[in-house]
């Protein structure tokens, strides 16, 4: 028997919900990245965390695992149609972080530096 929801949010959240998920989908928005760049970009994830949330993601049919069959193995992760009608949400998520950031000056981590936790003006901090 499958769940029954009672608001349509909950539909959302259970796809997209948790404190990684929208993060993952967010950079993947942007362009296609190999599991090393998604663990620079998010330095407070666990290998494990980022693992689990990269197979919730594909087995709910927002994201892409391609496999390269190359000398070295190289695995790439992308929106899938569907996960790309998810950007929309996560633009409108991102404009009210950098309110929220300016409102309250939030310092904001971005860019090569990411593990460094460099502030960064939150304007920029969604472009990568």
């Amino acid at each position: 028997m499958s769940k029954l929801y009672n608001c349509p949010v909950e539909v959302t959240l259970d796809a997209i919900g948790g404190k990684w998920k929208t993060v993952i989908l967010r950079y993947l928005s942007k362009q296609t990245l190999r599991y090393s760049q998604l663990q620079r970009r998010m330095p407070n994830i666990t290998q494990r965390m980022l693992t689990l949330q990269l197979k919730e993601l594909e087995a709910d049919g927002l994201i892409r695992r391609t496999v390269y069959d190359e000398a070295v193995k190289r695995v790439e992760y992308s929106l899938t149609d569907s996960g790309k009608t998810v950007e929309p949400i996560l633009e409108l998520m991102c404009e009210w972080g950098k309110r929220r950031a300016r409102e309250f000056a939030l310092k904001v981590a971005s860019g090569e530096s990411w593990s460094g936790g460099v502030p960064r003006d939150p304007e920029r901090a969604c472009e990568q």
